[in-house]
Parts: structure tokens; sequence; C-alpha cells
């Protein structure tokens, strides 16, 4: 879909809401009317602006990509977000997870370690919500922002091998984390997953099968061939 006039985006707006999101359990009213608002397109390179409102996965620098629309509603849905809520969008890439979430009322922190993306994110959200509602900090993906904790909901955006203790550990007490774990076996795929810290504890419980780019910052380091 080729994206030109504000109708246009418009339009391409309202049919990926009702075409990838409606059928596919997003329910939230707050989610939806933030991906009915924001202009996905400005959060993706030149290049790739066409295929904003598509439902593949869109590659990025670095070897990063931007979540599905479906994925995208369903994680940030499974947090359940309320006003004011504090969230850490670990890689937040150009920063459009962390703007669905701050449009549905959240305090971000977005955490990138990638400068080119931190770059596009910078522009993308330039002038689109007050001062404060989303916070960009760098640093390392699997430490998560430990001066911004606790934290009342993590999104990890991108597949993980496993959620690092790091930032479970940054959750307040009943706080929420949604991630996309890689798959377990041969015979099962990447699935979102939800966490939860209760009585100084945490623990996941599947939602949903999917898939993404995995996140390079959380893989293991290749081992010594001999």
């Amino acid at each position: 879909m080729e994206l030109g006039t504000a109708l246009d985006t418009t339009e391409a707006r309202r049919r990926m809401v009702d075409g990838q999101l409606r059928p596919n359990k997003v329910t939230d009213p707050r989610v939806i009317a933030a991906m009915l608002d924001l202009p996905r397109e400005r959060f993706l390179p030149a290049a790739a602006a066409a295929r904003a409102y598509g439902d593949g996965i869109i590659p990025l620098p670095g070897g990063r990509a931007m979540l599905t629309p479906m994925v995208t509603a369903r994680l940030v849905q499974l947090l359940g977000l309320r006003d004011g809520d504090r969230v850490l969008v670990v890689g937040a890439g150009t920063g459009y997870v962390a703007a669905v979430a701050a449009h549905c009322g959240a305090r971000v922190t977005a955490l990138e370690e990638d400068a080119g993306l931190q770059g596009i994110a910078a522009k993308a959200l330039a002038g689109l919500f007050p001062p404060g509602a989303i916070t960009a900090v760098s640093g390392s993906l699997p430490e998560g922002h430990a001066a911004g904790a606790p934290y009342d909901a993590i999104l990890i955006e991108g597949e993980v091998p496993a959620i690092p203790a790091a930032l479970s550990a940054q959750l307040a007490e009943g706080g929420r984390l949604a991630a996309i774990l890689a798959a377990r076996g041969p015979a099962a795929g990447p699935r979102a997953v939800l966490g939860r810290k209760a009585g100084g504890s945490f623990g996941t419980t599947d939602a949903f099968d999917c898939a993404t780019v995995p996140l390079p910052a959380f893989q293991p380091a290749p081992g010594f061939v001999f």
C-alpha cells in the first residue's frame, strides 16, 4: 500500500485496525485508539514507510525489525495499562511500541542501544507527546534500566531465548512483563508470554503464538568449535 496524503494514512490505519487487530482478539479500546491515531509510517526508514500498515514483519537496520501491528497490539494489551503506569520498553527500536504505550496513558522509558534506531525514534516522536511522556535512554538491553525501576510493566520488543533475571527484578510488586520467547523445541514455535511479579516471585504464562526477529543483544555468544 502506497502512502500519500493524511487522508490516505488515516484510511490505512482504519483498515489495519479493522482487518488485523479486531479479528485477532484485540479489544482494549486504548490500544485500538492509539493505533488508529499514531502515524506508524513515521517510525520507519523512508524506504520502508510504504509497508507501514501491512501485516508483515518489517526489517530495520542492525538486524532488527518492527513488530507486526497485531503482535504490537496484543503485547501491549497483555499489560493492561492504566493511567500513570511506569513502563519500560526494552529494545524500543524506532519508538512505535513506546508511543502506543504512552498513548494508552503510561509514562514510558524507552531503552535502546542502537544509535541509528534511536535517531529514527527521536524524529518520529517529536511533537507527538507532552514532555516526560516518553524518556529515551541508552544501555544494555538485557540489563534493563535499573535507575528508573521499579516499573509497573515491562515489554521486551523482540524475540528472546529467556527473560533475564535483571529485567524481572525491575518490576514492582504486582508488575507485568510481556515478551516473545523463542521456540522450546522443533515441534513448537515462538510464543508471547505474560509474566507477573507476586510475593517477590516471578512467573510466566503462555499467551499466544507469534513470531518476530530475535533481539541480537539477548542471543548467547557462539561457543568455540574445535
